[in-house]
């Protein structure tokens, strides 16, 4: 009886409900298919191909100036819409007419958007990739065609994402987190079957591609009643508008958006520029593993979003912060306790001197890296809980702290390499945090007044 109470405990208190779960899954999937993913690299690629490999995934991220945040705001509304909605027994939404219209109105526009954002991305990526790679000197890659397919999946991805995000917002999130986990399984499996039969940079795009075409399947197979509800709808009476009532926190969350871009995705192009293809993918395959850490911590942090917003509808502020001191303190135990294991692993492949320990950077670059993603892993349930109002007041900080980082991996890379690279993001991490949290504890109090 002990062990089946002491796991009762722990899951309660790593807020471990059925979305949290299956959105651990997911993660660790990723964090154990990309370490596998990693030694298939190391042991497939040259180096060139696996700077090339980790320079692609930098680069897709611009997408993010397409997308512009609006997946966020649409979890965020959705759920307050939904305080009012449910799903009825056929898989139909049913309630307050006036909430389903405003959903209606949200999900139509979110279509439209993302169609137009899709095929941008497809062909300004495409575009973008010609002209980076194609200026590129050193042992000759075949990354061409597989950059382009890579383009068009990056497109189709954007082009599902409103179905997801406003399923994940009406709190059909364990639903969402077990479709994902199977994309995942499935992106995982054709990557490793791509890489070991040879097929080098397209296991990048035909893992996508797979991927997203199992998600897509699950995806209608289960709520095709509810996509048709809320897409296929005109809206009978309130609108949400975008220029009224979306934009106000879009644009916000955009920049926000971008400035955490330059947080991350600047770092492997910029060494591959000064310093070529091998340090690019020391960064990348090093950046992948510890980046992993926040893609866990987001495991608990994404899944309550919508919980958060539907409480504040419901002016529930009690049960909202009792559940945000779980969230805290469950996000910061599991990635410290990650960064422990990982830094642990690297020390040994350096001290052994194993062969792959030249594919990573060294420990210390790599601790830094570590200890940057500790202390912002701190206000991811910060920023959660912040937008769950439909608000975005860390703007500033967000794109300060971007634009921070980004200069100083420019400046520190140039001249100190990744180590310099790691020392500015750790930097900029320990005097943002602080800012972060100061701006929760004063909205709180004020939002919260009466």
């Amino acid at each position: 009886m002990a062990i089946p109470v002491l796991l009762t405990k722990l899951r309660g208190f790593l807020a471990a409900d059925q979305a949290v779960r299956y959105s651990i899954a997911g993660k660790v999937w990723l964090l154990a298919s990309g370490l596998l993913t990693t030694l298939l690299i190391a042991q497939y690629f040259t180096s060139e191909l696996q700077g090339y490999y980790y320079t692609f995934n930098a680069i897709l991220i611009v997408q993010v100036f397409a997308e512009l945040g609006l997946s966020s705001v649409l979890v965020s509304f959705a759920s307050h819409e939904w305080s009012k909605l449910r799903l009825d027994e056929q898989g139909r939404v049913a309630g307050d007419p006036h909430a389903m219209s405003r959903l209606v109105s949200l999900a139509r526009f979110s279509l439209q958007w993302y169609w137009a954002a899709g095929g941008l991305v497809a062909l300004g990526l495409a575009i973008l990739g010609l002209i980076f790679f194609g200026g590129t000197s050193g042992q000759p890659v075949n990354w061409t065609w597989p950059w382009l397919l890579l383009c068009l999946s990056a497109g189709l991805t954007l082009l599902f994402m409103p179905f997801g995000a406003l399923l994940e917002g009406c709190n059909q999130v364990a639903s969402v987190y077990k479709f994902r986990f199977a994309q995942y399984v499935t992106t995982g499996v054709v990557a490793w079957l791509v890489i070991g039969l040879g097929g080098g940079l397209w296991a990048a795009p035909l893992s996508g591609l797979f991927g997203l075409m199992v998600m897509a399947a699950l995806t209608w197979r289960k709520y095709r009643r509810f996509l048709q509800d809320i897409f296929r709808s005109t809206p009978q009476g309130e609108h949400l508008r975008w220029k009224t009532d979306i934009l106000p926190m879009q644009w916000r969350i955009a920049l926000s958006w971008v400035g955490g871009y330059f947080s991350f995705a600047l770092f492997t192009p910029v060494l591959f520029h000064y310093h070529g293809a091998v340090v690019a993918g020391q960064m990348g395959m090093t950046w992948a593993l510890v980046s992993a850490l926040s893609t866990v911590a987001a495991s608990w942090v994404a899944p309550k979003a919508p919980m958060f917003g539907m409480l504040i509808a419901q002016e529930k502020y009690v049960e909202l912060d009792r559940s945000f001191w779980r969230l805290e303190a469950a996000v910061v135990a599991v990635v410290v306790a990650g960064a422990i294991i990982l830094l642990g692993g690297v020390s040994v492949l350096n001290w052994i001197g194993h062969p792959y320990a030249g594919r990573l950077l060294s420990p210390v670059a790599t601790a830094c890296l570590l200890l940057g993603v500790i202390v912002q892993a701190v206000s991811l349930p910060m920023a959660a809980y912040l937008r769950a109002h439909k608000k975005e007041p860390l703007l500033a900080i967000s794109v300060v702290g971007g634009l921070l980082v980004g200069v100083l991996t420019l400046l520190f890379g140039r001249t100190y390499s990744a180590e310099g690279v790691a020392a500015g993001y750790l930097a900029v991490a320990v005097i943002s945090t602080p800012c972060v949290a100061w701006v929760w504890s004063h909205c709180r109090s004020a939002w919260h007044r009466h």
